[in-house]
């Protein structure tokens, strides 16, 4: 049995996953994990964050019901309003720091949200990727020349594939089917439950 963790690094809900994901990954060591990218913000959804203005309220949502907090940097990136997340440029980061590190792509998943939601850096910038390989003592050359290399649609076509199309999603992949553990929010104990009736 492995994992599947389908999320967008631009969506709030997915960066309030994470500290779930996280004690999940913990709890199963053993339980090999496949990260992939969601097309949230493609096309004609390509526009400036002032577009989105429920963003402040969804995220003061977050933080209520999850406990998952944002940064300074990303609240000024909010009050500007210019910035454009791109889930294209998002998906290549993580084909590219998935590359170089195929067994770390959920925290290196993780990693890129804190960029962005703590540290105000756009995932659309290669230089985002070279300052979280360097984190994790990868090559950021290697991370930056597949960076502009990665093909999105390979991610987006793997989630519709498993007929995802709402982030985060976590499934369980047991004999090619699979179970969903999380849409949205859950707790690392209520997703333990769903495992162990799976085990």
């Amino acid at each position: 049995m492995k994992l599947v963790y389908v999320f967008d690094a631009y969506c709030g809900w997915s960066h309030a996953f994470s500290g779930t994901l996280e004690t999940v990954i913990a709890r199963h060591p053993d339980l090999p994990v496949e990260v992939v990218s969601g097309g949230l913000f493609t096309g004609a959804r390509r526009v400036p964050i002032r577009e989105y203005g429920f963003i402040r309220g969804a995220n003061a949502q977050i933080t209520e019901r999850t406990g998952a907090t944002f940064g300074e940097a990303f609240d000024a990136l909010l009050a500007d309003g210019s910035f454009v997340m791109d889930s294209e440029a998002a998906a290549r980061g993580l084909i590219a720091l998935r590359q170089v590190a195929p067994d770390r792509a959920a925290e290196l998943a993780v990693a890129m949200q804190k960029a962005y939601f703590h540290d105000g850096l756009s995932l659309s910038n290669a230089k985002t990727y070279r300052v979280i390989a360097d984190a994790f003592g990868l090559d950021s050359d290697a991370v930056v020349s597949a960076f502009k290399n990665a093909v999105p649609e390979t991610d987006f076509d793997r989630a519709a594939q498993l007929g995802v199309s709402s982030y985060p999603t976590l499934i369980a992949v047991r004999e090619n089917k699979a179970f969903v553990l999380a849409r949205g929010h859950a707790t690392a104990d209520e997703i333990e439950e769903r495992l162990a009736q799976l085990l």
